[in-house]
């Protein structure tokens, strides 16, 4: 049995229920693709699980058409804002042990003023991003 840290290899939950880490996270969109080209067989029924430290807000949008995603705040705080696509914007603010659904088609993007923590459970398939 292998231990290895989610914030380094971030791991894949399998349409066949499998659990598949994954290479080491780079962070460059080019990890990204590179995920969807091994696991893009699973559909809508694979999902992504990873785990970041933020320690600066978001540079971008980003959303995730073709199922939900799960933020759960691990430390520190998060304020989490929503854009639904009528325009609308929610924003709520995640304290450790707390966490928050975004919704399929919603653009979303996330402060921080201190280090914090994130736990995703993401759905990748059709994920885009564009500048904050």
């Amino acid at each position: 049995m292998a231990v290895k840290q989610l914030e380094q290899y971030p791991v894949h939950l399998g349409a066949d229920a499998s659990v598949i880490a994954q290479p080491a996270f780079t962070g460059d969109m080019a990890w990204y693709e590179a995920y969807g080209q091994r696991h893009g067989g699973d559909g809508i029924a694979g999902r992504l699980v990873s785990c970041h430290t933020f320690r600066e807000p978001w540079d971008s949008w980003e959303m995730h058409p073709s199922g939900d995603e799960m933020v759960f705040c691990v430390s520190g705080e998060i304020t989490l804002h929503q854009e639904s696509p009528s325009g609308e914007i929610r924003t709520v603010v995640l304290h450790a042990g707390d966490y928050a659904v975004n919704p399929p088609g919603v653009w979303h993007t996330a402060d921080v003023a201190e280090p914090a923590t994130a736990l995703f459970i993401t759905i990748g398939d059709g994920t885009t991003h564009r500048p904050r």
